[in-house]
């Protein structure tokens, strides 16, 4: 349930909320915070050294997992990993690096061997929507911003158009047609456009249940191409939100008071799932019946656990049914994938890294990226445990980057949510305005707004675009979970930025990952090294 919070309901929420979100301890030991020369000097010396044994895995993946943090540019990660050394409510009392002034951490798959950067830009634009990004990396290739897998030979959202001769084939439907399970997890609608596009085919990224087409579309919509989908023994996991979308109008929702599902044919999915897939299946929608879900006797599991989208990480204990944490969803996705012998491809996004990047709000963005670090660290430890680390290969990367950036000349340690203050002051340096600055800035979107939660902000007949320094922000607490940047240029939601975003893997053909690549080059490594 999506909460409308007032100032002393959203101070509770974020003091229970935030306390959830632990630091993503990174797979190896992290060396202690550098403070003098020698140990400075040591540290780098032992950097190289650890790379110079590295030994390259030219073995098959069994196993394959894709994370996808949405919109999780550079600068987001690096905002990310100071943000979860610094605050005392988000880190592990048992890291290692808890001294350190934030710098010197690293989110889990930072610390991954090998590192690439990917090429964002699609067919058609210079910075890419989801679509066409993820279509990239699940089919290696790119096309139009607004349509899923398939080419640019089609036009955005022309009902007429002929998926057999225009859809391209995903690594989720080869993995399937050679006999491996097939799960998708994600904190955004399971139908939006980066989990859809591994297994649906659309000309236009919005067509997530028939209410969203026009009448009498021949193309099925995204929702009926999940339930529908027919390779192998069909998709074996599927969790995130959406759930309005696989149910009828008719049909009251089983959380929220007063809402129905969106469907116009009178189809509700969630029962054709089970229908489908028989006694072993399961369709769930809240915290108690995903921990009740047997990994060893749940052949195919649906689990919806929102209307629309799931909740930031930020708000996710509030909810009124509970949720799962990303982490939570990736381990047991993981554990029934794991019952096939023939092995796995697993796609986990961190969805709503996205959104609150649109809402111009650094603190939700943020702790939901340290989410996905999270569960990247929960994958590792789980593979570890059974033994099916070293052949699987995990690559993690964003379709695509947000206009935030890391500014001014803060001092060390000092707040990444806070306003700069230089070396050897104690207090904010003052732009020509002669007002104090923040850090973390957008170069577009809402602007700042005052006690405002979350996406709430994107009501511009509420809250329009403010650019610029509207206030002074000598009095405001910047580090508040509710704080929403300033921006340049006024837009009623920030944009994606078109720079190029980091690629981070482990395993086999890992080591192939090397240089500045184009964005579809991900699918032809995952499926070069996918065991047939």
């Amino acid at each position: 349930m999506k909460l409308k919070l007032t100032t002393i309901a959203v101070a509770a929420v974020l003091s229970a909320g935030t306390t959830a979100i632990s630091h993503a301890a990174t797979p190896d030991s992290f060396p202690a915070p550098h403070s003098d020369r020698t140990t400075w000097f040591a540290a780098g010396n032992e950097a190289v050294n650890k790379n110079a044994t590295l030994v390259r895995n030219n073995g098959k993946a069994k196993n394959v997992i894709l994370f996808v943090g949405d919109g999780m540019g550079i600068s987001t990660v690096t905002a990310a990993r100071i943000l979860a050394a610094q605050q005392p409510n988000i880190i592990d009392a048992s890291n290692t690096t808890a001294a350190s002034s934030g710098e010197e951490n690293s989110l889990s798959f930072e610390l991954f061997p090998y590192l690439a950067l990917s090429k964002t830009y699609s067919a058609n634009q210079q910075t890419s929507d989801s679509a066409p990004t993820m279509t990239a990396m699940v089919t290696g290739v790119k096309t139009l911003d607004g349509v899923l897998s398939v080419d640019q030979g089609v036009t955005r959202a022309d009902c007429s158009t002929d998926l057999k001769t225009h859809q391209l084939r995903t690594i989720l439907e080869i993995a399937e047609t050679v006999g491996k399970s097939t799960g998708l997890v994600s904190t955004a609608r399971i139908t939006h456009a980066t989990p859809a596009a591994n297994y649906a085919h659309t000309p236009e990224r919005n067509w997530e249940a028939d209410a969203n087409q026009p009448a009498g579309c021949a193309v099925p919509d995204i929702a009926r191409q999940l339930v529908e989908f027919n390779k192998g023994n069909g998709i074996e996991v599927a969790l995130g939100g959406g759930r309005e979308y696989f149910r009828p109008n008719t049909v009251a929702d089983q959380e929220d008071a007063g809402k129905f599902g969106k469907r116009l044919d009178g189809r509700d999915l969630t029962a054709e799932w089970t229908t489908k897939y028989g006694a072993n299946s399961k369709f769930i929608f809240n915290k108690a019946e995903f921990d009740a879900i047997n990994t060893s006797t749940t052949t195919h599991l649906l689990g919806l656990f929102e209307r629309s989208m799931m909740e930031f990480e930020a708000d996710r204990l509030s909810d009124t049914a509970g949720e799962p944490s990303l982490a939570e969803m990736t381990e047991k996705a993981i554990k029934i994938l794991q019952n096939n012998q023939k092995g796995f491809y697993l796609h986990v996004e961190g969805g709503r890294i996205d959104h609150g990047h649109h809402a111009g709000n650094a603190y939700r963005a943020l702790t939901d990226a340290i989410a996905l670090s999270d569960a990247v660290k929960k994958a590792v430890e789980v593979l570890k445990a059974t033994g099916e680390l070293e052949n699987t290969l995990i690559v993690v990367s964003a379709d695509h980057s947000h206009t935030f950036t890391i500014g001014g000349y803060p001092q060390r340690g000092n707040n990444i949510l806070g306003k700069v203050i230089e070396p050897g002051k104690t207090s904010p340096t003052l732009a020509y305005d002669k007002a104090p600055y923040t850090t973390l800035t957008y170069a577009n979107g809402q602007g700042y707004y005052k006690n405002v939660p979350g996406e709430v902000i994107y009501d511009a007949t509420l809250y329009p675009p403010h650019a610029g320094r509207i206030e002074d922000m000598t009095a405001v607490d910047t580090t508040d979970a509710n704080f929403h940047q300033e921006t340049a240029v006024p837009l009623t939601s920030e944009t994606h930025a078109g720079e190029d975003v980091a690629i981070y893997a482990m395993g086999p053909g890992a080591h192939l990952f090397q240089g500045t690549l184009e964005q579809n080059v991900i699918f032809h490594v995952m499926n070069r090294k996918m065991a047939r």
